[in-house]
């Protein structure tokens, strides 16, 4: 599995250099929107269904758990990533949540840790803390949306995280499939809301995906990007594509600024 995510972020990385775009954050739109018609092929014939299934079989006791269990999974990966990212503090609260609901918790099948917060933080985070740009806009095949700088962060996830290490491969690769279809299911009712309330699919999972990634990278506080003819009423701004400068760079250029 880890042989695998990694081939296909680099294959896809790849093939966008024969693509073209109008999008300054989407240059390779043309070759995403192949990729997306092929995920979307895939995810109504298999997907979409098994999520469906497992919807209808799993009794919520069980999805609870099952949702626990990966949500502990990710505060592992987001400890470490706190960490990288100097957030002391938030470290501490999440290896808290670790170490009480993968022991008290069971292997974290039940949320002992419920007063604490929850975060998420991840390698494509951390980049993005320390000055790196998101680079081209993505969408990988079978994975999703994503972007350059995301693409390497989840390929460093998932090789680091906790299920990377186990063995036999059999059995790992059954708890990212368990995982995917997890996730999958909590997806089910939201999209019948962007079935409803948009025209353009890809445009639109586009959209949501830089700005939610944008506002994670910036803890919630992206930056307000200035335009030549912008007026003097806010409103009147376009809204930003990139991130700008993270806070991480601060100390270094006076000027710059910076839970499924």
């Amino acid at each position: 599995m880890r042989t695998h995510l990694t081939f296909i972020v680099v294959a896809a990385l790849a093939l966008t250099g024969c693509a073209t775009g109008t999008n300054p954050a989407d240059p390779y739109e043309s070759f995403n929107r192949g990729v997306y018609k092929f995920n979307d092929v895939l995810d109504k014939a298999v997907a979409k269904p098994v999520a469906q299934g497992y919807e209808k079989v799993m009794p919520t006791i069980g999805k609870v758990m099952v949702n626990n269990f990966f949500s502990n999974v990710d505060d592992v990966v987001t400890t470490l990533n706190d960490l990288l990212q100097l957030k002391i503090r938030q470290a501490c609260s999440d290896g808290i949540r670790v170490i009480f609901n993968s022991t008290l918790g069971i292997a974290g099948l039940i949320n002992v840790t419920s007063r604490l917060e929850k975060h998420h933080e991840d390698f494509g985070q951390t980049l993005g803390y320390w000055g790196a740009g998101p680079g081209p806009y993505l969408m990988l095949p079978i994975l999703g949306p994503s972007d350059l700088r995301d693409g390497v962060g989840l390929s460093v996830d998932t090789v680091e995280g906790p299920i990377g290490f186990i063995t036999p491969v059999a059995t790992r690769n059954w708890l990212y499939v368990a995982e995917e279809i997890n996730i999958r299911a909590q997806l089910l009712d939201s999209e019948k809301v962007m079935d409803e309330a948009t025209l353009d699919r890809y445009d639109f999972i586009r959209n949501a995906y830089l700005l939610h990634r944008q506002s994670m990278v910036y803890d919630g506080n992206p930056p307000r990007q200035k335009y030549d003819d912008e007026g003097d009423d806010p409103a009147d701004s376009p809204m930003p594509t990139q991130p700008d400068q993270h806070p991480a760079l601060e100390n270094k250029i006076p000027s710059a600024q910076p839970e499924k």
